[in-house]
């Protein structure tokens, strides 16, 4: 059914797993996500930036995302990710999505605070569930670079304070991930994680999922990360296999053609990801 983070990372606390996001580009890899997933027995949550929401339309995606959760049988989360804007939230609850980030890791503790307190008061009229960030998160992300200088681990005791005066439910945390890493791969920071898992009682959250080792993520998830995020491979690998078909083919080839590669590809990453987020000892 179409649901929501809250749910789905119950769900996940109590088999001690986590759940695939996938950041969606164009509107024809959103299926493509959500078949994978179905195949791999699991919920997913397809995530947008505020700018793939824009171009390709809310209510398009809310659609899809509702018509395939009823025609699979699946758990479906249409979420929307790092959103600074006030605005864009509410734009995004008023058109149905299920799930929101409120991104104020930029923003002085308090402010950071005020913000989320405000999203999840406007989210809990529609049944949403919120995300929030603590900590800055390095790399790039949706075209914005975070200056090196600027990256900050998030620091238990704050962030035990963060999530019992905003009510959120889940808390992304910056552990020495990367956002648009897909050349190298991350040394995680498992013992900052291990002292949030101890400081805090919601969900945690690893963005910048692609440069994760694949050999530390049940670590991780052992240590409480129950949503991962994976949006990079799944852009780089798109363009690697669209680049070599529009290349390959005549310009009167059915578009069909160039995209359906580019889907089974999509379809390779999310089922390898979700196997080893579900992974279950």
């Amino acid at each position: 059914m179409y649901t929501t983070l809250r749910e789905v990372l119950q769900e996940a606390t109590e088999l001690n797993m986590a759940v695939g996001a996938f950041n969606t580009h164009n509107l024809e890899m959103t299926p493509a996500i959500i078949r994978a997933a179905v195949k791999q027995k699991t919920p997913v949550i397809i995530q947008t930036s505020c700018g793939t929401a824009n171009f390709i339309g809310h209510r398009n995606l809310v659609a899809i995302c509702k018509s395939m959760a009823d025609e699979y049988g699946a758990d479906v989360v249409l979420h929307l990710d790092h959103a600074k804007d006030y605005d864009e939230i509410r734009k995004a609850i008023d058109a149905g999505y299920s799930s929101v980030m409120f991104d104020g890791s930029a923003l002085p503790f308090k402010e950071n605070i005020l913000g989320a307190k405000r999203v999840v008061e406007y989210a809990a009229k529609a049944g949403v569930s919120v995300e929030a960030e603590l900590g800055t998160i390095g790399g790039t992300e949706d075209g914005i670079a975070v200056n090196p200088d600027d990256i900050k681990y998030t620091n238990p005791s704050v962030a035990a304070e963060f999530v019992e005066k905003t009510g959120i439910d889940a808390l992304a945390v910056a552990i020495g991930t990367s956002h648009g890493q897909y050349k190298s791969k991350t040394d995680v920071n498992f013992k900052r994680l291990a002292e949030i898992h101890d400081a805090v009682d919601i969900p945690l959250v690893i963005h910048g999922g692609t440069g994760v080792k694949d050999e530390d993520v049940r670590r991780v998830i052992n240590l409480g990360i129950r949503k991962f995020n994976v949006g990079t491979e799944l852009l780089v690998q798109w363009n690697a296999k669209a680049k070599e078909c529009y290349d390959a083919n005549k310009v009167n080839t059915s578009n069909r053609e160039n995209v359906i590669p580019c889907l089974d590809v999509i379809d390779e990453v999310v089922e390898h990801k979700i196997s080893l987020f579900k992974n279950i000892d």
